[in-house]
């Protein structure tokens, strides 16, 4: 746990990790990056009870005038990470942040995810709530990893074994983003999602620090080897800009699998059909554009601007998230 002046946070922080029902043994690892209120001595005074606990809490830092790991605000602190990584001895490292507190069972939770899982980061992940308010319906984490509004990986909730984190490579303490190499919002897709805690606070990871188009390929590399090879053939329902960007990065069998574009512009229906101009095939492809009322599942719906009212046509269908479609932006 990395700290800098968290003594606001810091007593129900430390009280939700001594309330952790984990049965087997923990460490507490504080690296204190410069705090300059009284956070050292907040922490010193919990060392009993931690002891008493049978949970030892190691304690380090530095009091030079500025942090040594802070990135914009603080925001980031790779460098305090780092320290209270290599100070610490457990075989799995279970991720907190001095101003969260976590539910009794995250430890316990995120160990059997992890340890059944070694290859895999544990998480929280962050949600929204979409139309689907309209049923008080929570869209599934899943469903929503290859869209931009989807789960993010909260670096402060991360649990992984020691052997994954030492192969991936420490926080990065110097860049823009100080997080794990790639930065944190391009390994989303690849990790498993265990939402398992409350997280007080979250920042949104900066994704200008990534380039888009790596982002991009990445939802579209998992969203073909998770849903797209398991569908025979489906509907893209966005005949715009996105829709058709989609199909152009898809693999040469999945385009083949797009049976049509479908959408409620008029404009856009009244052409009839998409060609894929840049396509080596002769002829070249030629994607029928249909009104969204005679289209038929599966489909990928491209998120676009009028959310609410999509989702309305989507739901006016009569179709479940995660079976007849799947969000992709």
């Amino acid at each position: 746990m990395p700290m800098f002046n968290a003594s606001d946070w810091l007593d129900e922080c430390l009280q939700a990790i001594l309330e952790q029902d984990f049965p087997d043994r923990m460490e507490l690892s504080v690296y204190d990056d410069g705090s300059t209120d009284n956070s050292r001595e907040l922490l010193e005074r919990w060392r009993q009870r931690f002891e008493d606990r049978g949970l030892p809490i190691l304690i380090s830092g530095h009091s030079s005038p500025s942090p040594r790991g802070a990135c914009l605000c603080n925001i980031w602190v790779g460098f305090a990470k780092n320290q209270a990584v290599r100070q610490s001895s457990g075989r799995f490292l279970c991720f907190q942040d001095a101003d969260d507190i976590m539910r009794p069972q995250r430890v316990r939770l995120q160990y059997e995810a992890a340890a059944a899982n070694p290859t895999a980061i544990c998480k929280v992940a962050k949600t929204k709530f979409s139309a689907s308010l309209m049923n008080k319906a929570l869209i599934s984490v899943l469903n929503q990893v290859y869209t931009s509004h989807g789960p993010t990986v909260i670096m402060p909730t991360w649990f992984c074994s020691r052997d994954w984190f030492e192969k991936v490579g420490p926080f990065n303490e110097g860049g823009k983003v100080s997080s794990m190499f790639p930065p944190e919002a391009l390994l989303l897709p690849s990790l498993s999602l265990q939402c398992v805690s409350d997280v007080r606070d979250f920042i949104n990871p900066i994704l200008s620090s990534a380039l888009r188009e790596t982002i991009w390929s990445l939802r579209v590399h998992f969203l073909q080897e998770r849903v797209l090879s398991q569908w025979e053939s489906f509907t893209v329902w966005n005949a715009g800009k996105q829709g058709r960007r989609l199909y152009r990065s898809l693999s040469p069998t999945n385009q083949k699998k797009v049976k049509a574009f479908c959408d409620v512009d008029e404009n856009k229906i009244q052409k009839g059909f998409y060609t894929y101009e840049d396509s080596k095939e002769r002829p070249k492809p030629r994607i029928p554009v249909l009104h969204f009322t005679n289209a038929s599942p599966p489909m990928l719906y491209i998120c676009v601007r009028m959310y609410l009212f999509m989702m309305g046509n989507l739901h006016s269908l009569q179709l479940k998230e995660g079976v007849h479609y799947y969000h992709f932006s």
